[in-house]
């Protein structure tokens, strides 16, 4: 057995909310750690739309990080509701959004409050990871884009979907579901496009046909975050749309939805400058791996899936607070590396089966169907 390492060396890869959770929660239990994050600072590039955090996961989380109170602050309680039109923009659902559990918040206003609650300098920005490298001694050192760092005894992946740490461990590689987003957003949508806030309302909106589906969600500042979806080869994107022209893009998406009722259309037109692709990747439902001493993985990097269901930033989150959990309470770290992996991997089992399920189902022709009675059954539940 290896011997109880007393002054444990901790490196987390990546900054996202898994990583920064475990930072905090770690040093809140007098474990040091360094984060490595790839990015030059916390605002170079955009973080991505809202999040809902659940209660059991994301939320205890936070409770068990003492950020109740600084969550409350970001939080938007009065943006879950959801609503479900036909392509023809028939009401099909709506649910109340005061009535829901899983508060909204800005995935950049749940990381600057994350980094706000580290120590200074328990962050290094700027830092690609390259290689990680086994030492004689049982340790890990990473190879970075500024040099070499380390030695650690523990290096956690929390590098999201293309995980550099994940090949040491798994040989299994996120594989493209089939379904392809293309992102855009609207800005000032209160004050500009009444009408589209109005067909939005507090939440979210979808609709689905002909093969297609757009939805869209209110994120923080009155901006709209929507998503035009394709079911479609990976390639298809790159030879159909030309991601560098706003003007093109517009005209090009209004084509695809011809046929959808002009509210739908409108919001193509009322689009900013900013449009993206996003293929959406999964690793296989119950993805696991052969314990390694020094290595893990959380969030992303170990059960990626799609993003229906909302579960992956709860599930890094909780990933997170049960590594630092058990790091705490056993005599030797790496039995609880041991076990939090074994945990983990029969936990988001569910969730990564419902999300497969979704993912397979949506754009069916009985997709719409299916999208109605998830909301209904959820809302009777709550």
């Amino acid at each position: 057995m290896w011997p109880v390492t007393t002054n444990l060396r901790i490196a987390i890869v990546g900054g996202g909310p898994g990583g920064l959770t475990l930072a905090r929660l770690l040093h809140l239990n007098g474990l040091e750690c360094t984060v490595f994050e790839r990015d030059s600072n916390q605002l170079e590039r955009p973080q991505g739309g809202t999040l809902d955090l659940h209660e059991g996961s994301g939320l205890l989380a936070l409770e068990q990080a003492v950020l109740i109170p600084e969550f409350e602050a970001i939080a938007r309680y009065d943006d879950q509701g959801s609503r479900v039109l036909s392509k023809d923009g028939r009401l099909l659902f709506e649910d109340a959004p005061e009535s829901g559990d899983r508060p909204e918040v800005d995935r950049t206003a749940l990381r600057a409050m994350l980094l706000a609650a580290l120590p200074d300098g328990a962050v290094r920005w700027g830092c690609t990871l390259r290689e990680v490298l086994a030492q004689n001694d049982g340790t890990w050192a990473l190879s970075l884009n500024h040099g070499t760092e380390g030695p650690f005894d523990l290096v956690v992946g929390a590098d999201g979907t293309w995980s550099r740490i994940r090949p040491l461990l798994s040989p299994y590689k996120p594989q493209y579901s089939g379904l392809t987003f293309i992102e855009f957003g609207i800005d000032d949508v209160d004050r500009s496009h009444p009408a589209i806030s109005k067909l939005i309302g507090r939440g979210k909106m979808g609709v689905e046909g002909d093969g297609k589906a757009i939805i869209a969600q209110r994120n923080g500042n009155a901006h709209v975050r929507g998503y035009a979806i394709f079911r479609v080869p990976a390639d298809w994107i790159s030879k159909r749309f030309d991601l560098n022209s706003p003007a093109s893009m517009r005209e090009s998406l209004k084509r695809e939805f011809d046929g959808f009722a002009k509210t739908f259309i409108d919001l193509f037109d009322a689009s900013n400058e900013h449009f993206a692709a996003r293929p959406i990747h999964a690793l296989p439902v119950g993805h696991c791996w052969t314990n390694r001493r020094g290595l893990t993985l959380l969030g992303d990097a170990a059960h990626v899936m799609s993003p229906f269901g909302g579960d992956g930033v709860n599930n890094a989150m909780f990933d997170a607070a049960e590594l630092a959990r058990l790091l705490t309470e056993r005599q030797d770290w790496t039995d609880a590396v041991n076990e939090f992996e074994t945990m983990m991997f029969a936990r988001v089992i569910d969730s990564a089966d419902g999300a497969a399920e979704a993912a397979a189902t949506l754009l069916s022709h009985v997709g719409q169907a299916l999208t109605v009675e998830m909301h209904r059954a959820h809302a009777a539940s709550t």
